[in-house]
C-alpha cells in the first residue's frame, strides 16, 4: 500500500495525490500535523532514506533556522524525538511503499509506483 504524507496547502501534496488517483493507485493520506506520528513511524521513515535526514528534513524550515538547530550532531533517537515533536521540518510529500520512497514531487520519478502496483496486481 502506498502512504503519502502530506500537509494542508502543499501543492506538491496535491500533485501527488492526483497523480495516485489519475492512475487508480490506492493510498493513504498521513497529514503530519493531523495525524501524530508516533516515534516508530518516524525511525522506519529514516531507515529507508538513502542519505538520512537530509532525505526527509528540509534544512530551509523555520523551526531549524529560527532555532540554529544542527540536526548533524543529534543522536538518532533525538532526531526521532525532534521530528515527532516538529513534523514540519519534514519534507512534503513523502511518498512510500513496500518497494520505493519519494521526498517531493517529481513527475517522472512518481511513476515508480505505477510499476510497483503493476508488479503486486501481476503477482497477487
Amino acid at each position: 500500500m502506498i502512504v503519502i504524507y502530506t500537509s494542508e496547502g502543499c501543492s506538491s501534496c496535491r500533485k501527488a495525490k492526483q497523480y495516485m488517483k489519475d492512475n487508480n493507485l490506492e493510498f493513504i493520506e498521513k497529514n503530519i500535523n493531523k495525524d501524530c506520528l508516533n516515534e516508530e513511524e518516524v525511525a522506519y521513515l529514516l531507515k529507508r532514506t538513502e542519505n538520512g535526514s537530509e532525505d526527509l528534513i528540509s534544512t530551509r524550515s523555520r523551526i531549524i533556522k529560527e532555532g540554529g538547530i544542527d540536526i548533524e550532531d543529534m543522536s538518532t533517537s533525538d532526531l526521532v524525538k525532534f521530528i515527532k515533536d516538529n513534523p514540519t521540518v519534514l519534507k512534503r510529500p513523502i511518498i512510500i511503499d513496500s518497494y520505493e520512497m519519494q521526498t517531493g514531487y517529481d513527475e517522472e520519478q512518481i511513476s515508480v509506483f505505477k510499476r510497483n502496483g503493476l508488479k503486486k496486481l501481476s503477482f497477487a
